[in-house]
Order: structure tokens, then C-alpha cells, then sequence
């Protein structure tokens, strides 16, 4: 299965996910490579900032208007 398939079924499970995340969970060093590839394929993909102390960074989550479309469409 592809990264962009791991996460986006990641995220329509209801959850956000992180350049940590995402390498921890699927191995992905360029998580923003990958929510800019399922963008341009029509998925509706939220940035969020994040602070962690004297860090940001992104979290990315579904729309809240995401209508849900089937995973082959990746």
C-alpha cells in the first residue's frame, strides 16, 4: 500500500497527523510532499499549526466539509 493510501485512510479514521506521526507510523520522511499530492487529487486537507514549547509545526486533518471518496480514487 502507498504512503499516500496509509495516510489518508489515517485520516478518515478521524485523525490528524504529524511529520512525526507519519514517519513513526508509515515511514515517511515528506509528509507535506504527500498532503500536497492527495490535494491536487481533490481531497480537502487542513494545515494546523502546532506549538510545543519554543516549536511549531503542522498537523494535518480532513475537512470538516470532506465528503468521503473511495480509497482507489488516491
Amino acid at each position: 500500500m502507498s504512503q499516500n493510501n496509509d495516510i489518508l485512510r489515517h485520516l478518515k479514521a478521524g485523525n490528524s497527523i504529524t511529520p512525526i506521526d507519519a514517519l513513526n507510523l508509515f515511514g515517511c520522511f515528506r509528509l507535506a510532499a504527500r498532503i500536497y499530492e492527495l490535494r491536487t487529487k481533490g481531497h480537502l486537507i487542513d494545515t494546523v499549526d502546532v506549538r510545543s514549547g519554543n516549536k511549531i509545526f503542522a498537523a494535518y486533518k480532513l475537512n470538516e466539509r470532506y465528503h468521503t471518496k473511495p480509497i482507489a480514487s488516491v
